[in-house]
Protein backbone atom coordinates (compact mmCIF):
# COMPACT_ATOMS: atom_id res chain seq x y z
CA UNK A 1 0.00 0.00 0.00
CA UNK A 2 1.10 3.56 0.25
CA UNK A 3 3.97 4.67 2.42
CA UNK A 4 1.54 7.56 3.45
CA UNK A 5 0.01 6.66 6.84
CA UNK A 6 -3.51 6.07 6.20
CA UNK A 7 -4.64 2.82 7.67
CA UNK A 8 -7.42 0.50 5.11
CA UNK A 9 -8.17 -1.25 8.51
CA UNK A 10 -11.65 0.27 8.68
CA UNK A 11 -12.09 2.20 5.68
CA UNK A 12 -15.23 2.14 3.66
CA UNK A 13 -15.00 0.79 0.00
CA UNK A 14 -15.07 4.53 -1.82
CA UNK A 15 -11.74 5.10 0.29
CA UNK A 16 -10.34 1.69 -0.17
CA UNK A 17 -10.72 2.07 -4.31
CA UNK A 18 -9.17 5.51 -4.03
CA UNK A 19 -6.55 5.65 -1.22
CA UNK A 20 -5.38 1.90 -1.87
CA UNK A 21 -2.06 2.69 -3.80
CA UNK A 22 1.40 1.43 -4.75
CA UNK A 23 3.80 2.69 -2.65
CA UNK A 24 5.41 6.22 -3.87
CA UNK A 25 8.72 6.64 -4.70
CA UNK A 26 11.25 9.16 -3.90
CA UNK A 27 9.48 11.55 -6.42
CA UNK A 28 6.36 11.78 -4.27
CA UNK A 29 3.77 11.42 -6.62
CA UNK A 30 0.28 11.71 -5.73
CA UNK A 31 -0.82 9.40 -8.95
CA UNK A 32 0.46 6.52 -9.33
CA UNK A 33 3.16 6.11 -12.53
CA UNK A 34 2.90 3.59 -15.29
CA UNK A 35 5.86 1.43 -14.96
CA UNK A 36 6.78 0.48 -18.80
CA UNK A 37 9.43 -2.23 -18.64
CA UNK A 38 9.18 -5.68 -19.57
CA UNK A 39 11.85 -6.47 -16.90
CA UNK A 40 13.79 -5.29 -13.70
CA UNK A 41 17.35 -4.55 -12.51
CA UNK A 42 18.60 -6.70 -9.68
CA UNK A 43 21.37 -5.92 -6.76
CA UNK A 44 23.75 -8.44 -6.88
CA UNK A 45 23.81 -11.94 -7.86
CA UNK A 46 22.69 -13.12 -4.99
CA UNK A 47 19.68 -10.51 -5.40
CA UNK A 48 18.88 -12.49 -8.21
CA UNK A 49 19.01 -15.97 -6.79
CA UNK A 50 16.58 -15.18 -3.86
CA UNK A 51 14.06 -13.79 -5.50
CA UNK A 52 13.78 -16.63 -8.52
CA UNK A 53 14.09 -19.00 -5.40
CA UNK A 54 10.91 -16.48 -3.54
CA UNK A 55 12.94 -16.14 -0.73
CA UNK A 56 12.50 -12.92 -1.00
CA UNK A 57 9.80 -10.55 -2.67
CA UNK A 58 10.41 -8.04 -5.46
CA UNK A 59 10.14 -7.65 -9.20
CA UNK A 60 11.56 -9.86 -12.08
CA UNK A 61 9.93 -9.45 -15.36
CA UNK A 62 6.87 -8.20 -15.81
CA UNK A 63 5.09 -11.45 -16.95
CA UNK A 64 4.92 -12.59 -13.66
CA UNK A 65 4.47 -8.95 -11.55
CA UNK A 66 4.87 -5.24 -12.16
CA UNK A 67 4.02 -2.39 -9.79
CA UNK A 68 0.98 -1.39 -11.52
CA UNK A 69 -0.54 -4.99 -11.69
CA UNK A 70 0.63 -5.49 -8.32
CA UNK A 71 -1.47 -2.23 -7.00
CA UNK A 72 -4.14 -3.12 -9.01
CA UNK A 73 -4.56 -6.85 -7.42
CA UNK A 74 -3.50 -5.45 -3.49
CA UNK A 75 -7.08 -3.07 -4.70
CA UNK A 76 -8.93 -6.09 -5.64
CA UNK A 77 -8.26 -8.02 -2.79
CA UNK A 78 -9.14 -5.06 -0.11
CA UNK A 79 -12.39 -5.06 -1.86
CA UNK A 80 -13.34 -8.68 -2.55
CA UNK A 81 -11.74 -9.35 0.97
CA UNK A 82 -9.56 -12.25 -0.31
CA UNK A 83 -5.91 -12.94 0.77
CA UNK A 84 -4.29 -12.63 -2.50
CA UNK A 85 -4.51 -12.57 -6.50
CA UNK A 86 -3.35 -12.12 -9.95
CA UNK A 87 -4.15 -9.88 -12.69
CA UNK A 88 -4.67 -11.66 -16.33
CA UNK A 89 -4.61 -10.58 -19.88
CA UNK A 90 -8.62 -10.84 -19.73
CA UNK A 91 -11.45 -12.21 -18.19
CA UNK A 92 -12.01 -15.70 -20.47
CA UNK A 93 -8.09 -15.92 -19.30
CA UNK A 94 -8.55 -15.31 -16.23
CA UNK A 95 -11.72 -18.01 -16.16
CA UNK A 96 -9.29 -20.40 -17.82
CA UNK A 97 -6.77 -20.29 -15.50
CA UNK A 98 -8.84 -20.59 -12.20
CA UNK A 99 -9.76 -23.66 -13.45
CA UNK A 100 -6.95 -24.97 -15.37
CA UNK A 101 -5.08 -24.30 -11.90
CA UNK A 102 -6.23 -26.86 -10.00
CA UNK A 103 -7.36 -29.69 -12.44
CA UNK A 104 -5.96 -32.55 -14.12
CA UNK A 105 -6.80 -35.41 -16.48
CA UNK A 106 -9.92 -37.43 -14.51
CA UNK A 107 -10.76 -34.10 -12.66
CA UNK A 108 -14.64 -33.16 -12.76
CA UNK A 109 -16.28 -29.58 -12.22
CA UNK A 110 -19.31 -29.15 -11.23
CA UNK A 111 -21.08 -26.05 -12.73
CA UNK A 112 -23.66 -23.92 -13.33
CA UNK A 113 -25.60 -24.15 -16.26
CA UNK A 114 -26.48 -20.88 -17.16
CA UNK A 115 -22.74 -19.11 -18.05
CA UNK A 116 -20.97 -16.96 -20.62
CA UNK A 117 -20.84 -18.47 -24.13
CA UNK A 118 -17.20 -18.61 -23.93
CA UNK A 119 -17.04 -20.62 -20.51
CA UNK A 120 -20.12 -23.10 -21.63
CA UNK A 121 -17.30 -23.82 -24.82
CA UNK A 122 -14.17 -23.99 -22.22
CA UNK A 123 -16.33 -26.87 -20.24
CA UNK A 124 -18.11 -28.45 -23.47
CA UNK A 125 -15.39 -28.04 -26.10
CA UNK A 126 -11.48 -27.47 -24.62
CA UNK A 127 -11.24 -28.96 -20.86
CA UNK A 128 -12.01 -32.42 -22.54
CA UNK A 129 -9.62 -32.08 -24.79
CA UNK A 130 -7.48 -32.56 -21.89
CA UNK A 131 -9.28 -35.39 -19.69
CA UNK A 132 -11.33 -32.90 -17.94
CA UNK A 133 -15.22 -33.65 -17.68
CA UNK A 134 -18.03 -31.62 -15.97
CA UNK A 135 -21.58 -31.43 -15.31
CA UNK A 136 -24.22 -28.67 -15.11
CA UNK A 137 -26.63 -28.43 -12.33
CA UNK A 138 -30.15 -26.16 -12.40
CA UNK A 139 -30.06 -23.55 -10.21
CA UNK A 140 -33.87 -24.41 -9.66
CA UNK A 141 -32.91 -27.82 -8.33
CA UNK A 142 -31.01 -27.43 -5.58
CA UNK A 143 -30.63 -31.46 -4.87
CA UNK A 144 -29.15 -31.55 -8.16
CA UNK A 145 -25.82 -29.88 -6.97
CA UNK A 146 -25.44 -32.70 -4.60
CA UNK A 147 -26.51 -35.47 -6.90
CA UNK A 148 -23.30 -34.68 -9.35
CA UNK A 149 -20.78 -34.39 -6.79
CA UNK A 150 -18.54 -37.19 -7.35
CA UNK A 151 -15.01 -37.79 -5.62
CA UNK A 152 -13.28 -36.32 -8.59
CA UNK A 153 -15.05 -33.18 -8.31
CA UNK A 154 -12.21 -30.36 -8.20
CA UNK A 155 -14.06 -27.18 -7.92
CA UNK A 156 -17.78 -25.83 -8.44
CA UNK A 157 -17.82 -22.68 -11.18
CA UNK A 158 -21.05 -20.46 -11.37
CA UNK A 159 -22.04 -16.93 -12.61
CA UNK A 160 -24.44 -15.06 -10.11
CA UNK A 161 -26.04 -13.15 -11.68
CA UNK A 162 -25.77 -15.51 -14.85
CA UNK A 163 -25.07 -13.61 -18.09
CA UNK A 164 -27.37 -12.86 -19.68
CA UNK A 165 -30.32 -14.46 -18.14
CA UNK A 166 -29.54 -12.80 -14.36
CA UNK A 167 -30.16 -16.22 -12.84
CA UNK A 168 -29.03 -16.10 -9.03
CA UNK A 169 -27.59 -18.89 -6.78
CA UNK A 170 -27.91 -18.55 -3.15
CA UNK A 171 -24.16 -18.12 -2.59
CA UNK A 172 -24.51 -18.73 1.32
CA UNK A 173 -26.17 -22.43 1.00
CA UNK A 174 -23.59 -23.02 -2.31
CA UNK A 175 -20.64 -22.19 -0.13
CA UNK A 176 -21.81 -24.15 2.95
CA UNK A 177 -22.57 -27.53 0.47
CA UNK A 178 -19.17 -26.62 -0.92
CA UNK A 179 -16.98 -26.56 2.32
CA UNK A 180 -18.97 -29.60 3.62
CA UNK A 181 -17.44 -31.35 0.38
CA UNK A 182 -13.89 -29.78 0.84
CA UNK A 183 -14.59 -28.81 -2.85
CA UNK A 184 -13.88 -24.50 -3.83
CA UNK A 185 -16.78 -22.26 -4.88
CA UNK A 186 -15.22 -20.10 -7.99
CA UNK A 187 -17.80 -17.05 -8.80
CA UNK A 188 -17.56 -15.18 -11.28
CA UNK A 189 -18.73 -11.47 -10.10
CA UNK A 190 -18.63 -9.56 -13.43
CA UNK A 191 -21.87 -8.28 -12.96
CA UNK A 192 -21.86 -7.16 -9.62
CA UNK A 193 -19.05 -6.04 -8.99
CA UNK A 194 -17.47 -6.24 -4.92
CA UNK A 195 -19.35 -3.36 -4.39
CA UNK A 196 -22.71 -4.87 -4.88
CA UNK A 197 -21.50 -8.08 -4.05
CA UNK A 198 -18.73 -10.23 -1.94
CA UNK A 199 -18.58 -13.82 -2.64
CA UNK A 200 -15.96 -14.59 -0.57
CA UNK A 201 -18.20 -13.27 2.58
CA UNK A 202 -20.80 -15.76 1.60
CA UNK A 203 -18.63 -18.74 1.27
CA UNK A 204 -16.78 -18.88 -2.06
CA UNK A 205 -13.09 -19.75 -2.14
CA UNK A 206 -12.27 -17.06 -5.42
CA UNK A 207 -13.67 -15.04 -7.39
CA UNK A 208 -12.99 -14.06 -10.85
CA UNK A 209 -13.63 -10.64 -13.04
CA UNK A 210 -13.65 -9.35 -16.11
CA UNK A 211 -12.23 -6.40 -15.33
CA UNK A 212 -12.74 -5.46 -19.10
CA UNK A 213 -16.57 -4.76 -17.92
CA UNK A 214 -17.32 -2.61 -14.94
CA UNK A 215 -13.72 -2.38 -13.46
CA UNK A 216 -12.72 -0.20 -16.62
CA UNK A 217 -16.17 1.00 -17.21
CA UNK A 218 -15.30 3.00 -20.74
CA UNK A 219 -14.76 0.22 -22.76
CA UNK A 220 -10.97 0.61 -23.00
CA UNK A 221 -9.32 -2.10 -21.78
CA UNK A 222 -9.09 -5.80 -21.87
CA UNK A 223 -8.22 -7.19 -18.49
CA UNK A 224 -8.70 -9.99 -16.03
CA UNK A 225 -8.37 -10.87 -11.94
CA UNK A 226 -8.76 -13.66 -10.13
CA UNK A 227 -8.99 -13.16 -6.27
CA UNK A 228 -9.24 -15.83 -3.41
CA UNK A 229 -7.38 -17.76 -0.65
CA UNK A 230 -3.57 -17.92 -0.41
CA UNK A 231 -3.55 -21.44 -0.90
CA UNK A 232 -5.59 -21.33 -4.57
CA UNK A 233 -4.11 -17.89 -5.41
CA UNK A 234 -0.46 -20.08 -5.27
CA UNK A 235 -1.80 -22.39 -7.68
CA UNK A 236 -3.12 -20.05 -10.45
CA UNK A 237 0.36 -17.74 -9.89
CA UNK A 238 2.15 -21.10 -11.21
CA UNK A 239 0.14 -21.41 -14.15
CA UNK A 240 -0.31 -18.26 -14.89
CA UNK A 241 3.59 -17.38 -14.78
CA UNK A 242 4.44 -20.74 -16.93
CA UNK A 243 1.82 -20.32 -19.57
CA UNK A 244 1.90 -16.42 -20.31
CA UNK A 245 -1.85 -14.74 -19.46
CA UNK A 246 -0.60 -11.58 -17.80
CA UNK A 247 -1.89 -8.11 -17.83
CA UNK A 248 -0.07 -5.10 -19.06
CA UNK A 249 1.01 -2.63 -17.06
CA UNK A 250 -0.86 0.14 -18.91
CA UNK A 251 -4.14 -1.85 -19.08
CA UNK A 252 -3.58 -1.89 -14.78
CA UNK A 253 -2.39 1.19 -14.39
CA UNK A 254 -5.51 2.18 -16.30
CA UNK A 255 -7.72 -0.04 -14.50
CA UNK A 256 -6.70 0.99 -10.74
CA UNK A 257 -7.22 4.32 -11.87
CA UNK A 258 -11.42 3.32 -13.24
CA UNK A 259 -11.80 1.33 -9.86
CA UNK A 260 -11.38 4.94 -8.11
CA UNK A 261 -14.61 5.55 -9.83
CA UNK A 262 -16.16 2.37 -9.31
CA UNK A 263 -18.99 3.34 -6.77
CA UNK A 264 -20.17 6.30 -8.10
CA UNK A 265 -20.37 4.78 -11.61
CA UNK A 266 -22.05 1.63 -10.19
CA UNK A 267 -24.73 3.67 -8.46
CA UNK A 268 -25.74 5.43 -11.32
CA UNK A 269 -26.02 2.30 -13.24
CA UNK A 270 -27.87 0.35 -10.82
CA UNK A 271 -30.26 3.42 -10.02
CA UNK A 272 -30.23 4.07 -14.20
CA UNK A 273 -31.70 -0.09 -14.92
CA UNK A 274 -34.47 -0.15 -11.80
CA UNK A 275 -35.95 2.62 -13.60
CA UNK A 276 -35.67 1.44 -16.99
CA UNK A 277 -36.94 -2.23 -15.66
CA UNK A 278 -40.00 -0.26 -14.11
CA UNK A 279 -41.09 1.72 -17.18
CA UNK A 280 -40.60 -1.26 -19.55
CA UNK A 281 -42.46 -3.66 -17.52
CA UNK A 282 -45.56 -4.42 -19.13
CA UNK A 283 -44.80 -2.85 -22.17
CA UNK A 284 -46.84 -4.40 -25.18
CA UNK A 285 -44.33 -4.92 -27.60
CA UNK A 286 -42.60 -7.25 -24.92
CA UNK A 287 -43.27 -10.65 -23.38
CA UNK A 288 -41.71 -10.24 -20.11
CA UNK A 289 -38.79 -7.61 -18.01
CA UNK A 290 -35.67 -9.36 -16.22
CA UNK A 291 -33.66 -7.67 -13.33
CA UNK A 292 -32.98 -8.75 -10.09
CA UNK A 293 -34.31 -5.93 -8.30
CA UNK A 294 -38.25 -5.69 -9.70
CA UNK A 295 -40.72 -7.90 -7.45
CA UNK A 296 -41.38 -10.08 -10.55
CA UNK A 297 -38.20 -11.62 -10.73
CA UNK A 298 -38.04 -15.22 -9.80
CA UNK A 299 -34.84 -14.46 -7.51
CA UNK A 300 -35.99 -11.00 -5.93
CA UNK A 301 -35.76 -12.19 -2.37
CA UNK A 302 -32.23 -13.95 -2.63
CA UNK A 303 -31.25 -11.04 -5.16
CA UNK A 304 -32.36 -8.51 -1.94
CA UNK A 305 -30.36 -10.72 0.48
CA UNK A 306 -26.86 -10.76 -1.24
CA UNK A 307 -27.28 -8.28 -3.05
CA UNK A 308 -26.92 -4.25 -2.11
CA UNK A 309 -28.77 -2.87 -5.16
CA UNK A 310 -29.49 -5.10 -8.52
CA UNK A 311 -27.02 -4.91 -11.13
CA UNK A 312 -26.51 -2.03 -14.34
CA UNK A 313 -28.13 -5.37 -16.95
CA UNK A 314 -31.79 -5.55 -17.79
CA UNK A 315 -33.13 -8.37 -20.07
CA UNK A 316 -35.78 -7.60 -22.14
CA UNK A 317 -37.64 -10.61 -24.07
CA UNK A 318 -39.65 -8.92 -27.73
CA UNK A 319 -42.36 -10.73 -28.48
CA UNK A 320 -41.59 -12.05 -32.21
CA UNK A 321 -38.77 -13.73 -31.52
CA UNK A 322 -35.87 -13.66 -34.06
CA UNK A 323 -37.28 -11.10 -36.37
CA UNK A 324 -38.42 -8.98 -33.56
CA UNK A 325 -34.98 -8.68 -32.04
CA UNK A 326 -33.33 -8.03 -35.14
CA UNK A 327 -35.67 -5.53 -36.16
CA UNK A 328 -35.14 -3.65 -32.69
CA UNK A 329 -31.31 -3.83 -33.12
CA UNK A 330 -31.69 -2.05 -36.25
CA UNK A 331 -33.44 0.50 -35.42
CA UNK A 332 -31.83 1.77 -32.19
CA UNK A 333 -30.17 5.05 -32.59
CA UNK A 334 -28.53 6.21 -29.39
CA UNK A 335 -27.54 3.13 -28.09
CA UNK A 336 -25.00 1.25 -28.69
CA UNK A 337 -25.34 -2.47 -30.52
CA UNK A 338 -21.88 -4.06 -29.38
CA UNK A 339 -20.70 -7.08 -27.69
CA UNK A 340 -19.15 -5.56 -24.98
CA UNK A 341 -21.04 -4.58 -21.43
CA UNK A 342 -20.61 -2.10 -18.34
CA UNK A 343 -19.79 0.60 -20.10
CA UNK A 344 -20.39 4.60 -19.86
CA UNK A 345 -22.37 3.94 -22.72
CA UNK A 346 -25.36 2.06 -23.07
CA UNK A 347 -25.12 -1.18 -24.98
CA UNK A 348 -27.74 -3.61 -26.70
CA UNK A 349 -26.70 -7.28 -27.32
CA UNK A 350 -28.30 -10.05 -29.14
CA UNK A 351 -27.23 -13.32 -27.01
CA UNK A 352 -28.70 -16.25 -29.28
CA UNK A 353 -27.13 -14.68 -32.94
CA UNK A 354 -23.98 -13.44 -31.06
CA UNK A 355 -22.24 -14.24 -27.96
CA UNK A 356 -24.27 -17.42 -27.31
CA UNK A 357 -24.83 -18.36 -30.63
CA UNK A 358 -22.50 -21.50 -30.25
CA UNK A 359 -25.04 -23.06 -28.23
CA UNK A 360 -27.70 -25.18 -29.81
CA UNK A 361 -31.36 -23.98 -29.67
CA UNK A 362 -32.05 -26.56 -26.91
CA UNK A 363 -29.35 -25.23 -24.83
CA UNK A 364 -29.79 -21.70 -24.95
CA UNK A 365 -33.26 -22.70 -24.13
CA UNK A 366 -32.10 -24.55 -21.47
CA UNK A 367 -31.00 -21.18 -19.87
CA UNK A 368 -34.02 -19.16 -20.66
CA UNK A 369 -32.22 -17.34 -24.01
CA UNK A 370 -34.86 -17.01 -26.37
CA UNK A 371 -34.20 -15.65 -29.61
CA UNK A 372 -35.94 -12.50 -28.82
CA UNK A 373 -34.00 -11.53 -26.00
CA UNK A 374 -31.92 -8.46 -25.54
CA UNK A 375 -29.36 -7.69 -23.22
CA UNK A 376 -29.23 -4.38 -22.50
CA UNK A 377 -25.99 -3.25 -20.54
CA UNK A 378 -27.37 0.40 -18.77
CA UNK A 379 -25.38 3.15 -19.30
CA UNK A 380 -24.32 6.37 -17.32
CA UNK A 381 -26.44 8.71 -19.86
CA UNK A 382 -29.69 10.75 -18.61
CA UNK A 383 -32.27 7.92 -18.42
CA UNK A 384 -34.97 9.23 -19.84
CA UNK A 385 -32.74 9.25 -22.80
CA UNK A 386 -32.47 5.92 -22.75
CA UNK A 387 -35.71 4.56 -22.54
CA UNK A 388 -36.95 7.35 -25.20
CA UNK A 389 -34.48 5.35 -27.17
CA UNK A 390 -35.43 2.39 -26.19
CA UNK A 391 -39.12 3.09 -26.90
CA UNK A 392 -38.53 4.24 -30.30
CA UNK A 393 -36.69 0.88 -30.90
CA UNK A 394 -39.27 -0.94 -29.73
CA UNK A 395 -42.13 0.62 -32.18
CA UNK A 396 -45.65 -0.26 -32.57
CA UNK A 397 -46.09 -4.34 -31.42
Amino acid sequence: MSTDSFDPTDAHFETLAIRAQAPVSPEREHSVPLYLTSSFRFDDAEHARALFSEEVAGNIYSRYANPNTDEFVRKLCLLEGGEDGIATSSGMSAVFCAIAARVSSGDHVLASRALFGSTHQLFTRILPKWGVTSDYADVGDPASWERLIRPETKLIFIETPSNPGLELIDLEWLGALAQSRGIPLVVDNCFATPYLQRPLALGASVVIHSATKYMDGQGRALGGAIVGTREYIADCRFFARHTGPAMSAFNAWLLSKSIETLAVRMDRHCSNALAIAKHFEGHPALESVRYPFLASHPHHELAKRQMSQGGGIVVLVLKGGLEAGRRFLDRVQMVSHSANLGDTRTIVTHPASTTHSKLTPAERAAVAISDGLIRVSVGLEHVADIIADLEQALGTP
